[in-house]
């Protein structure tokens, strides 16, 4: 039996770029609450589960630790604070990553008497967390600023270590949810200092980047794994100017692989932005994404299918204000600077985070006259492009032909949902390599389509997937299927 619902339509307009709603305060205690630096992520999300992770000294300025926060319906209302560490040490730097309902945070944390990365896990979409941290590294050296990113159950996690005497990038990964971890992988090896690095992952290749003084001064360097972090290939050299580029941050979406990073090549700090469209082969040019004299610091990115999300902090106004922009075909051009917060204090270090046509940003914020931490989103800020059509419940899962078909360059694909699924529509070229993600998210039941538009890729036989998993159980179950399209220019 078919079910009748509501039918409803996504529209993205340039209007509803401009629709951030008012700004919520996460944090209301007396101590400092603050978010971690740009190549961590402090917020995450799901469907309408937005997370959001913090360091906070309540307990005493010599015990910071870990807090987690979450909002179940889109980041419009909050729950309480959840203490994820509780020991005598420096619990600080978190990075939260989210796959359906498991979430999954590192941090650096002393309480072993030497810096180390720790990590936790909730499989319940944050409501209990798991009782003991995992610790990750265990050297005499220093390790920290972790950044996580996951693909599905694999975890990768990146950070900065002196255990040979200097900052070197050191990779470790788990391969199923975090339950065992792998040894740890140093990705450089120079006599320079090697520090925060930020890492990305779209199918099985694994990117990162990170700043490096070994040519004299503060450059941009990227590195790849395309086994999804089991060898890595060489180093790439990403900025080559006089002055410091410093702070880069890396998101990734199918091929296209975006880093944006500080750069006082300008006499002073801008944001500048760099992309690839091949997963990290080649690079074009760099390009300065603002243009003014005050500084433009610690930009932070994400991305889903072309669209391509920026926040950063700036001193445009005379003091530190958050501020937004985006790209919506895959970051070859920019829209205009949007103003966040506007208010006489400082306002520091962002996070931004997508989630279907949300678009969820956290900062922390001395307007109360202490760091506390605050939360905007813009709910019809990312042009998802699915379409909600007709007016049922299918009665099970489905993958159409797309159409037309053979096309140039644009077609639609309809698929179906029985249930509230996570949902992942990718598509490959004949070898098998992922070209494009069109949906990585969390849907409702109904029929839905997504439209490709492959204008940057040669003629030839592509192959499109879904891979659906109905979530909290039920007889719908998972589903997966593979169909062929042709590209004809």
């Amino acid at each position: 039996m078919k079910t009748f619902f509501t039918s409803v339509v996504l529209l993205i307009s340039v209007a509803c770029y401009t629709q951030w709603q008012p700004d919520v305060r996460l944090t209301n205690d007396p101590a400092t609450s603050t978010t971690s630096q740009n190549n961590a992520w402090c917020v995450a999300a799901s469907g309408d589960i937005v997370h959001a992770v913090w360091f906070d000294d309540r307990f005493g300025v010599t015990n910071p630790e870990i807090f987690y926060k979450r909002s179940i319906d889109g980041g419009v209302s909050w729950q309480a604070d959840t203490r994820i560490t509780n020991n005598a040490g420096f619990s600080q730097q978190p990075s939260v990553s989210v796959y359906g309902s498991v979430v999954h945070v590192v941090w650096r944390d002393n309480l072993d008497g030497n810096d180390e990365i720790y990590y936790k896990r909730s499989t319940d979409a944050g409501v209990t967390w798991q009782s003991d941290s995992i610790r990750l590294t265990n050297s005499t050296g220093l390790s920290g600023f972790p950044s996580l990113a996951l693909s599905g159950s694999a975890l990768h996690v990146v950070w900065h270590d002196n255990r040979d005497g200097n900052n070197e990038i050191y990779y470790k990964r788990s391969t199923d949810g975090g339950l065992s971890w792998q040894a740890d992988m140093r990705l450089t090896n120079n006599t320079a200092t090697s520090q925060y690095p930020s890492v990305s992952v779209s199918g099985s290749t694994v990117h990162v980047v990170w700043q490096d003084n070994r040519d004299g001064n503060d450059e941009i360097y990227y590195k790849r794994s395309a086994d999804a972090g089991s060898t890595w290939q060489t180093d790439t050299r990403l900025t080559n100017d006089a002055l410091f580029s410093r702070f880069p941050c890396i998101t990734v979406s199918s091929s296209f692989a975006h880093v944006v990073w500080q750069d006082f090549r300008d006499g002073n700090w801008r944001a500048y932005y760099k992309r690839s469209t091949d997963e990290g082969t080649t690079w074009a040019t760099d390009l300065p994404l603002t243009d003014n004299l005050a500084l433009s610091q610690y930009p932070s990115l994400s991305s889903v299918a072309s669209a391509v999300h920026m926040v950063w902090r700036e001193m445009r106004d005379g003091n530190n204000e958050i501020y937004y922009k985006r790209s919506t075909n895959n970051g070859l051009n920019w829209e205009a600077d949007v103003r966040l917060t506007n208010n006489t204090a400082i306002s520091r270090e962002p996070s931004v985070a997508v989630s279907g046509q949300d678009v969820n940003v956290v900062w922390h914020d001395l307007r109360d006259g202490n760091y506390e931490v605050y939360y905007k989103r813009n709910p019809t800020g990312n042009p998802t492009g699915v379409e909600i059509v007709g007016s049922e419940i299918p009665e099970g899962f489905s993958l159409a032909q797309n159409y037309p078909n053979p096309f140039n360059p644009v077609t639609t694909i309809r698929y179906d949902l029985p249930a509230t699924s996570q949902v992942r529509i990718t598509v490959s070229n004949i070898l098998g390599q992922q070209v494009a993600e069109l949906v990585d998210e969390i849907q409702e039941a109904g029929f839905k389509s997504v439209q490709w538009n492959a204008s940057t890729l040669p003629s030839g036989v592509y192959m499109y997937r879904i891979q659906a998993r109905q979530i909290n159980g039920g007889q719908a179950g998972n589903f997966t299927q593979t169909k062929k399209l042709l590209l004809l220019k």
